[in-house]
């Protein structure tokens, strides 16, 4: 496992824990005795990405298609199957395999969250193992919302696109950004910036530009 963690983040990704499945938490056709999850945490990864030439060939999908390339390298370096959340159906349950690694939960706004990282956070894939590997404890850290009394996430959208419930309004959150040129949401997300947790690991404003676009559809 160190061998495969130094060379994701040799890679320009960040190593986002790892557990040995048990059969419920596989799609039919996959076995694996250990799943690697592979991602984002704040602007580590982005300038790996920026300087990659998916970033800069015009080409739709820059972000899928370097995730692709270099988890699919580290797949076969390593005799292990890259796994993707954005390829399906069947897509593959990142949202279930995250909270088998990392201390990561619901927040007000449905994403999960992190106690380091906030909002600011993402899995870009994954790579799973025949054999199981040797891994640490699990950090089991409750969730920062937990003793949030405020909530200032739910109050900065100015679309209220979120209620609370985890449910999110992407229709009236598009309308809104796609409506108003230079809105200050294209910056990055009023309500992931609203969040106290984790503001060290913020988007850097070109990262979140590009998110924001991803998003809006240009």
């Amino acid at each position: 496992l160190p061998r495969v963690r130094a060379a994701a983040e040799a890679a320009g990704l960040a190593y986002r824990g790892a557990f040995n499945p048990e059969p419920d938490d596989l799609p039919p056709g996959l076995s694996a005795g250990t799943i690697v999850m592979l991602g984002v945490t704040g602007s580590g990864q982005w300038r790996a990405f920026a300087a990659s030439p998916e970033f800069r060939d015009g080409r739709p999908h820059p972000l899928d298609r370097w995730s692709m390339r270099v988890i699919g390298a580290l797949a076969q370096g390593f005799g292990a199957a890259p796994l993707f959340p954005f390829i399906g159906p069947p897509f593959m349950p990142f949202i279930r395999w995250a909270q088998r690694c990392e201390p990561v939960h619901p927040s007000a706004m449905g994403m999960l969250i992190h106690p380091d990282y906030g909002l600011w956070h993402a899995w870009r894939g994954a790579l799973a193992f025949r054999e199981k590997l040797d891994l640490p404890l699990k950090d089991h850290r409750p969730s920062p919302c937990d003793t949030c009394a405020e909530k200032p996430c739910l109050a900065a959208c100015p679309v209220s696109a979120f209620d609370g419930t985890g449910a999110f309004n992407a229709p009236a959150c598009g309308a809104h950004i796609r409506k108003l040129e230079g809105s200050p949401c294209m910056s990055g997300c009023l309500s992931r910036r609203a969040c106290p947790i984790g503001a060290e690991y913020r988007y850097l404003p070109e990262q979140a530009a590009f998110h924001m676009k991803s998003f809006r559809g240009n």
